[in-house]
């Protein structure tokens, strides 16, 4: 008999000690998996009894996998990638929250154009202040008119674009994700918006206040677009 084909798509998920966040994440993107998807929760804690209890049936258990590995959501980002079968890679937060589509239009968009960089649009869940929808804005603009989309808008691409990058960068305090993109850009990599919505928690808005947490993100943003933009520039 003829051994099955291996996942195309591998899902990396990078959870922190105490974080709860990736149970609800799984029960949604459970149901939209196919058997060629696999799962890779990349973690630092030994794996918790409700991992294998939100298995989805569909799936083989060794496709729905719990990784122990350094902390720092780069180094789990990047042990994810390397322990993963698929083609191509999808990076999620644990907070993200998808739509039920969410799979179904990736792939799509991933057979359309294999070498590209591909992201979702931005939207926030109700838990955080009025002016949330602004950030939404500000992310649409950021990604689509100056071509800097974030990790929490889930990055997708293919493992030869990937490694060709050379990863996400660990010898930073932040950003791993801005840079990455940044990478993509001088490598000529293509990024494209797949036209589905990823939702993020605003809770973080809310704990610590909207317009500091806003001016915080802008600061740090054009702290590390400044000088890459202008080292990009002068390539041109």
């Amino acid at each position: 008999m003829a051994s099955s084909p291996g996942p195309q798509l591998s899902v990396v998920i990078p959870v922190g000690p105490g974080d709860a966040a990736w149970r609800e994440l799984l029960g949604q993107l459970g149901p939209q998996l196919q058997a060629e998807t696999e799962v890779l929760v990349a973690a630092t804690t030994p794996e918790p009894p409700e991992f294998t209890a939100l298995r989805p049936a569909v799936v083989p258990p060794a496709q729905w996998r719990w990784l122990v590995g350094p902390p720092g959501r780069a180094r789990q980002h990047n042990h994810g990638a390397s322990a993963a079968g698929g083609a191509f890679l999808w990076f999620l937060h644990a907070d993200s929250r998808l739509p039920p589509n969410a799979l179904a239009v990736l792939g799509q968009r991933l057979s359309f154009d294999s070498a590209a960089l591909w992201y979702f649009d931005l939207r926030f869940l109700p838990d955080g202040p009025r002016l949330m929808w602004l950030n939404a804005l500000g992310a649409r603009v950021r990604s689509r008119l100056l071509g800097l989309p974030f990790g929490d808008q889930g990055l997708a691409l293919s493992r030869r674009v990937f490694e060709g990058l050379g990863g996400f960068r660990e010898d930073l305090p932040y950003g791993e994700d801005h840079l990455l993109v940044w990478a993509a850009r001088r490598a000529g990599v293509r990024l494209r918006p797949v036209g589905c919505a990823l939702y993020t928690s605003a809770r973080k808005y809310q704990q610590r206040g909207w317009l500091g947490t806003t001016l915080t993100h802008i600061r740090l943003t054009w702290r590390q677009a400044l000088p890459e933009g202008l080292a990009w520039f002068r390539r041109q």
